[in-house]
């Protein structure tokens, strides 16, 4: 099975792997054992390693078999599963004089995570001849010396082990010396140089000796040391000491030059034959460097840090020597006691990250080794997890711990945990340390976007451009990478589906609502839409926020007036008011409205022009006429308000509206008024009154003095043709014409102003009629002044209408 990239059966499957864990346990060895020799070359086999294990080599991918060690000794073949040598090996390195040398370590698979522990023996070859410390060893024996006298001598030192190590002294062929073997307590054999027979000084004072040390090998090794023996004369008490074998305990981490021992030895004889030194005797290399003897006083100290895990206990043989050579030996056993010294070490073999964060309780993150070189209860390790509850321990087997997750972890709200653990001994006082392993969390798509706001209001203007942005909704995603990637579209709306886009639409990447048109209030007051934001995650991840938008008024409609229902000149027909209205009576009301809304729809109602200003008062909210006081008898019978509506906008809109007020008890009294001409009375009627008869007068006498004129023009002229325009003029009795727009109540004048046609200097125009010569016509009222005249004399409604939209701001229709 091919380990996945978190998803599917390999992830499962590292789940799974602490309870199938157990369940393969039993049928797998304890401990795999294999055995070599030393000194192999780099990339020999060690083992079928798979094969042992019951792997096939199509499992090694995915398995991953590793060396889990702190020395590089050994590694694993990833295509063979063979374990092979990866360095020299060097048995005496390794341990040196022990007699079993074996290599533990443990091998990591994966995929279902096991350990398996492998054992290599280290099978010595004879690399290391016996070695004397002295080549040359110099001996005074006395010649008193009885026969039998043995004699310690340095052992020569072969750093193999078993049967490759020192097995047999030799010494060459002489009368009167021998060797033989001797063991210390510890197992070390040494050469004793025996007597055989009496020394005589005066008969050879010297002998040299050759002292030969050969090992098992095969083909057996060889050392050598030349013993030069000086025959004295007699000391024949040597010194003695009080005890045979001395025991001391020591605390390691004692300080150099800490006290051990002082050993005492007596000399029965006297003067410089008594005199004594002392001197340490077949001691190793690595004792001599831990301890110093005092050589006149016999006084033991130690000469360096002691540290029991380097060595648990030290052998000191010391040899008391009188000036004669007369010797005697004594051993010292010193036992190091353990202190806690050594803190435990965290080794981290294996670790998995990025860790999807969907994985649930129980994956294993991490395999964890500890280590304490100290003993007893000073190296019993305990391993925890320090201030981080998303993780714990569990122990696997000796020494080995997974680190597994306790709870659902979280990338958005921590995207790397740093996971600190912590090894603590038993001892006193306690020693800890600590690794930190920096896990990172990969993504997942599990966080949906989410809107900055719960809902959203929007107020945009009527009559906004089209294309113009009115407002921009954001989500944000706290996913990474396309899991992150929001993207915006409308959902849904209150608007017809065919129309929704002729209204608005949205930007997908950066979320800007957009009017694809200008929006009516009148038409569209407010619409509500449904947005969506969506991220680009599988399967994707969405939300939903609403919108209102509301469509802001502007003042661009004018009031319209619908009561009283307006001629096409802007007057209402008539109202009738009775002749005994009192104050206050209620005589029409105007209505408007306006298409805006809010103020822009506020009217207010304004007198703009009055026959009568005094006669009647407009409500300014309510449009409503009424009669200010009660009617004269020198108040005209109709009465004319042009009332103008305004709204509240700014600039404000308006219109006007023209009142004919009749003052009449019954619709026949009221008839005659409406024969008359439809044209408002001039509000100053009596001025005008005036002013048209003086008109009249005046034009009477132009007109006499045009005839008179004429006639006189007549009289010198003989032309028949001169009085052709006056005759028609003075004789036709035709009927005049009309105009089409007449009307009852009105009288029209028709003025023709001809020149006869073979006149060669028209100094005078006459007057015809209408019938007799095309003219400007100048229709006169039925007061006889002519509409030129009345409409510089009378003023007008549309003269008020005009100063009165003026004022008022324009219509933006």
């Amino acid at each position: 099975m091919r380990r996945g990239s978190g998803s599917g059966p390999a992830r499962w499957l590292q789940v799974l792997s602490p309870f199938l864990l157990p369940l393969f346990h039993g049928a797998l060895p304890d401990q795999i054992r294999y055995s070599i020799p030393e000194e192999l070359a780099r990339n020999s086999m060690v083992g079928s390693l798979a094969k042992d294990l019951g792997l096939g080599i199509q499992d090694l991918p995915t398995r991953k078999l590793r060396v889990s060690a702190e020395k590089d000794y050994f590694t694993v073949n990833p295509d063979s599963g063979d374990l092979l040598v990866s360095g020299r090996i060097d048995r005496e390195q390794v341990c040196g004089k022990q007699p079993v040398c074996v290599l533990e370590f443990d091998i990591v698979a994966e995929q279902p995570l096991n350990i398996f522990h492998v054992a290599v023996t280290l099978q010595d070859v004879n690399d290391n001849a016996p070695l004397f410390k002295q080549s040359e060893v110099d001996l005074n024996i006395g010649e008193s010396t009885r026969p039998g006298k043995a004699f310690p001598l340095d052992p020569a030192l072969d750093l193999d082990a078993g049967s490759n190590s020192l097995q047999k002294y030799y010494l060459t062929d002489n009368e009167y010396f021998e060797v033989t073997e001797k063991e210390t307590p510890d197992g070390r054999k040494y050469p004793e140089l025996i007597l055989k027979r009496f020394l005589d000084r005066e008969e050879q004072n010297f002998h040299q000796l050759v002292l030969t040390a050969v090992d098992g090998g095969d083909p057996p090794r060889i050392g050598t040391a030349q013993i030069r023996i000086q025959v004295t004369d007699v000391n024949d008490n040597p010194p003695v000491f009080s005890q045979d074998v001395y025991r001391v305990t020591l605390r390691e981490g004692v300080p150099p030059g800490f006290p051990v021992l002082q050993v005492t030895a007596t000399d029965q004889d006297e003067g410089v034959n008594a005199e004594i030194t002392y001197s340490f005797h077949n001691v190793d290399e690595q004792a001599e460097r831990s301890f110093h003897l005092d050589k006149r006083t016999g006084e033991i100290t130690t000469k360096d840090n002691l540290d029991f895990e380097t060595a648990k206990s030290y052998t000191l043989n010391v040899e008391a020597k009188d000036p004669g050579d007369l010797a005697s030996h004594c051993s010292i056993q010193v036992d190091i006691l353990d202190e806690n010294d050594c803190a435990p070490e965290v080794i981290v073999t294996s670790v998995f990250t990025p860790l999807p964060e969907d994985s649930p309780p129980g994956t294993v993150i991490a395999l964890i080794k500890t280590r304490d070189r100290d003993s007893g209860e000073n190296g019993d390790v305990h391993c925890h997890v320090l201030g981080n509850e998303a993780f714990i321990l569990k122990s696997s087997s000796k020494n080995y711990y997974k680190l597994v997750t306790n709870k659902a972890l979280d990338r958005e709200e921590i995207p790397e945990h740093n996971v600190t653990i912590e090894a603590t001994d038993r001892g006193r006082p306690r020693l800890a340390s600590k690794v930190t392993i920096t896990l990172h969390i990969s993504d997942v798509n599990d966080n949906a976007p989410v809107f900055h706001q719960a809902s959203y209001l929007v107020h945009v203007a009527e009559n906004n451009p089209p294309g113009a942005s009115i407002a921009q909704v954001s989500a944000s995603d706290p996913d990474l990478g396309p899991n992150g990637l929001v993207s915006y579209s409308i959902l849904a709306s209150d608007l017809e589906p065919e129309s929704l886009w002729a209204y608005v639409s949205v930007n997908a990447q950066s979320g800007v609502v957009h009017a694809q048109r200008a929006f009516d209030h009148e038409q569209l007051r407010s619409f509500q839409l449904t947005l969506q934001a969506r991220d680009q995650g599988s399967p994707p991840l969405s939300a939903n926020v609403s919108m209102r938008v509301l469509v802001g008024d502007r003042n661009d409609n004018a009031p319209r007036v619908l009561y009283p229902a307006l001629e096409p000149d802007g007057s209402a027909l008539f109202d009738m008011v009775p002749r005994a209205a009192e104050p206050g009576y209620l005589v029409t009301k105007v209505v408007a409205v306006d298409a805006d809304s809010g103020h822009n729809a506020w009217l207010s109602y304004h007198v703009l022009q009055a026959s009568d200003p005094g006669l009647f008062s407009l409500g300014l909210r309510t449009g409503e006429v009424r009669t200010a006081r009660a009617l004269g008898d020198r108040d005209a019978a109709r009465q004319r308000l042009l009332v103008g509506v305004r709204d509240g906008g700014q600039p404000p809109l308006s219109a006007t509206a023209t009142l004919h007020l009749i003052f009449a008890d019954s619709l026949q009294e009221a008839l005659p008024d409406l024969r008359e001409d439809p044209q408002p009375p001039d509000p100053q009627a009596e001025l005008q009154f005036y002013l048209v008869v003086a008109l009249a007068l005046i034009s009477v006498l132009f007109l006499l003095a045009v005839i008179l004129a004429v006639a006189l023009r007549l009289r010198q002229s003989s032309s028949p043709s001169a009085t052709g325009c006056l005759g028609s003029v003075l004789g036709s009795k035709s009927r005049p014409v009309l105009p089409p727009n007449y009307s009852e109540g009105t009288l029209p004048y028709a003025y023709n102003l001809c020149v006869p046609g073979d006149q060669l200097k028209p100094e005078f125009n006459f007057l015809t009629s209408v019938g007799d010569c095309p003219a400007t016509q100048d229709i006169l009222n039925k007061d006889g002044s002519s509409a030129l005249l009345a409409s510089i004399l009378t003023p007008s409604v549309e003269a008020d209408e005009k100063t009165f939209k003026e004022q008022a701001p324009p219509n933006t229709d």
